[in-house]
């Protein structure tokens, strides 16, 4: 466990000199890039919540970063390549994504936010302002994007963040002798390639892919799921060959991490901070920058805090796995609310009182019975949510609210074109918040090979599927219920929410868990599409999806994991192959 007192003063020890660059920016609004590659949108907001929250950091140590500047980029990257940049098919492939998907001025201002985060982090810590008793750390939470090459981009790396960096400090005077430490699963071949003329560069990896020489790159190659002690032990050899460094680079990624789909040589959490505490002592007298590289499960955000975490605060206390920063986020936002920001007001019991009496107030429609139009508009606002839409192009906006035959409906309209971008459905039943209906719509994505369509959706999502619930949970927690309950009418709308809310029923919840495991590994859509068209045995007999009651109650309640357990024993599911 992490304790605030505590944390200041390891902080005053260890990181009180160190630069944390980030920017809410650093969110890619690429709405369908973590359900086709994992790779999760909020990491650096994870990490930078957490490692403020644990007072890991302070807001003294946050910098804001700024946009490179084309001519930063020129001095590594092709024309060719910089102006391909400004097509959404260019950076689809590069993010393996549809270009439908691509807002290209607000991908283009994240990756040169990350890139000018590096630039800055680099001059940062070689400034003679700065204390020179330890080297002088930076972490910039978005960047090393090492798949770079002068004049070809891919593998997530639009540009080359490390080779700019390099650039701009030797276009400033700098000539020392530089070290990068490439601690990616895969190998640096950008950097390679970007760096091959620059003799006063080292460049170290250790990775899990052998694609072939890299002129000029002391590389190990280690097995698929090594573990820690084998990669623990091929660092130590690697840290004992670098040379005497000026300046050093180290990309401190989270596809090392076991079961990570794209990189995978079997490092535990604790293994990812070991790798950075023997790091940063190898480097203690070397300025450093710090990156994150890749990553692409659930854990790359805890991977990234840790190494905030070891750069801070020198720590090897785990991150809590209860911990979830976006509820952490939302609750903290959601105590700054007052009632008044968001729906009824003294005004208006007044006029209740005075309608009670037979005068007339005028209509004003309540959602919920306490939630009005503008309050719903305010908290979307406060929570991020219309921001994130708006880089997706939309807005300005407006709230409408409908009585339905059942219950009330809230939209959230594109006010120019009158599209609906959120709809939501709800009533009371007893002591739950009933969700008949979500949708997220994004109208101006289009359905592909890449982006099928799911059953149900008449246009792609907004990819804001987790914000949405959790603002539904504080909603329950507003209005005094006990919890949120739904009824997924499809596989993947329970898988969405698998992680939240459980089937009430615990036979039920164990034949959804044993559903899950069978079905590993299959795209979600292809997934759902073997459900609905009865391609799933039960035992042998054909499958039809079972519509149950899902509820996340505000106060835990404890399972019947027994019964749970004993269900997923007894349920066997397999594919028949269409």
């Amino acid at each position: 466990m992490l304790f605030g007192a505590e944390n200041r003063v390891r902080r005053w020890l260890f990181g009180r000199d160190l630069a944390v660059w980030y920017s809410p920016d650093y969110r890619l609004p690429l709405t369908s890039l973590e359900a086709r590659t994992g790779f999760a949108p909020r990491r650096a907001d994870n990490a930078v919540w957490f490692l403020l929250e644990r007072r890991a950091i302070a807001r003294q140590n946050l910098r804001t970063p700024r946009r490179a500047g084309y001519d930063e980029l020129s001095r590594v990257h092709t024309p060719e390549l910089l102006e391909s940049l400004g097509r959404a098919e260019t950076l689809a492939r590069i993010w393996n994504t549809d270009a439908g998907d691509v807002p290209v001025d607000e991908v283009m201002n994240t990756v040169r936010l990350a890139c000018g985060g590096t630039v800055d982090a680099a001059r940062e810590v070689l400034s003679p302002a700065n204390p020179r008793r330890f080297g002088t750390r930076a972490l910039n939470l978005l960047g090393g994007f090492h798949h770079a090459r002068p004049d070809v981009a891919g593998g997530f790396c639009p540009v080359n963040d490390v080779a700019i960096a390099i650039a701009a400090v030797r276009a400033d005077g700098f000539s020392g002798r530089v070290v990068v430490l490439d601690l990616d699963a895969h190998p640096p071949d950008g950097t390679a390639a970007c760096l091959q003329h620059d003799r006063s560069c080292f460049l170290g990896s250790i990775s899990v892919a052998d694609w072939g020489p890299l002129p000029g790159v002391d590389e190990t190659v280690l097995a698929q799921g090594a573990g820690d002690a084998a990669y623990l032990a091929a660092l130590d050899a690697l840290l004992a060959r670098i040379p005497k460094g000026d300046l050093a680079f180290v990309i401190a990624s989270g596809d090392v991490l076991g079961g990570d789909p794209l990189g995978d040589l079997g490092l535990t959490l604790e293994g990812c901070r070991e790798r950075d505490l023997r790091v940063a002592d190898a480097l203690l007298r070397v300025p450093s920058v710090w990156l994150p590289g890749g990553g692409y499960t659930d854990d790359a955000w805890r991977a990234l805090a840790g190494t905030g975490l070891a750069l801070g605060i020198r720590s090897r206390a785990p991150i809590p796995r209860r911990y979830d920063p976006l509820v952490a986020r939302f609750t903290a936002i959601a105590q700054s609310l007052a009632p008044s920001d968001l729906g009824r007001t003294a005004e208006m019991e007044i006029d209740d009182v005075a309608a009670d009496l037979g005068f007339s107030t005028g209509e004003r429609k309540l959602w919920m019975s306490f939630y009005t139009a503008e309050g719903i508009e305010h908290a979307l606002h406060r929570y991020g949510v219309l921001g994130e839409i708006r880089r997706l192009g939309y807005g300005p906006f407006r709230v409408e609210i409908h009585d339905e035959s059942v219950g009330q409906s809230a939209r959230l309209v594109n006010a120019p074109t009158g599209e609906v971008l959120i709809e939501v459905v709800v009533e009371r039943h007893g002591d739950m918040l009933y969700v008949h209906w979500l949708a997220l719509r994004h109208p101006r994505a289009r359905f592909s090979a890449e982006r099928p369509r799911l059953p149900g959706q008449d246009v792609p999502g907004l990819g804001l599927a987790r914000e949405m619930s959790l603002l539904l949970m504080r909603m329950a927690v507003r209005l005094g219920l006990q919890g949120l309950a739904l009824r997924p009418a499809a596989y993947h709308f329970a898988y969405a929410g698998r992680d939240r809310l459980h089937f009430l029923d615990p036979a039920r919840q164990g034949r959804f868990e044993a559903l899950v495991e069978a079905l590993r590994g299959l795209p979600l859509v292809d997934a759902t599409r073997a459900v609905m068209e009865g391609r799933v045995l039960l035992n042998g007999a054909p499958y039809t999806w079972e519509a149950d009651e899902m509820v996340k109650w505000v106060e835990p309640r404890a399972e019947d994991r027994a019964a749970i357990e004993a269900e997923k024993a007894r349920c066997h599911f397999e594919l028949k192959q269409a």
